[in-house]
């Protein structure tokens, strides 16, 4: 190999390199969804008289839902996004959380019905942010992580023989593949999966889904 193809092979790694960090930064605050059919979706399907609500608008102008799994590691990077969106938008919007716990992650249907038994005592919210806050000392374990999630009960101050019998009722796991189903049926092919107002939304940033919502409220 001569000098000069050495020189240009080398330039050419180093424009590709140099392609690839732009493109981080430039995706460093992107939200992702995953592939959805594309289509508007019946609203009875996304949301229903069940589903876990963040927060609430009284006129019922915007909904924002996500079907998330809570050991999926990009709900996770996107956790702090939907945070900073439920506050500076409570009461405006209604944001509602539907499971979708994906079957390679060990963890992930167990993590939905501790979410869904904590929801029984009226905690959802709080167990919904120390699933995702401390999501890296559960994750990825092969084996069940119940005395985690019932540490994290005990945090809660849940009463924990409710809390566990809960947890183990047929129903709640009845309950949480209620949501994956309801998922499948509008095209959720993984997590996280937003819908705006019945829209899915593909690959975009924080700024351009507030535009969204900004949008939607000025309509």
């Amino acid at each position: 190999m001569t000098r000069n193809i050495r020189l240009t092979l080398a330039a050419v790694v180093a424009l590709i390199l140099v392609a690839v960090v732009v493109l981080a930064f430039n995706r460093r605050d992107a939200i992702p969804s995953a592939e959805t059919t594309g289509d508007t979706v019946e609203p009875a399907v996304l949301v229903r008289e069940d589903s876990h609500r963040l927060t609430s608008a009284p006129d019922g102008k915007v909904t924002l839902v996500e079907f998330l799994d809570f050991e999926c590691g990009a709900c996770a990077s996107v956790y702090p996004k939907v945070k900073e969106i439920v506050s500076d938008y409570e009461g405006q919007i209604t944001f509602v959380v539907r499971y979708f716990p994906i079957s390679s992650h060990p963890n992930a249907e167990l993590a939905a019905r501790t979410a869904e038994a904590a929801a029984n005592q009226d905690r959802f919210a709080e167990m919904y942010q120390l699933l995702f806050e401390n999501q890296d000392d559960w994750s990825r374990q092969e084996e069940p992580q119940t005395e985690v999630f019932l540490d994290y009960a005990r945090t809660l101050g849940l009463d924990i023989d409710s809390f566990q019998r809960d947890l183990d009722d047929p129903a709640t796991a009845a309950r949480v593949a209620k949501d994956r189903t309801d998922g499948e049926a509008v095209g959720v092919r993984g997590t996280p999966t937003f819908f705006l107002n019945g829209e899915p939304l593909s690959d975009l940033h924080k700024d351009d889904l507030v535009a969204m919502i900004d949008t939607a409220l000025a309509g």
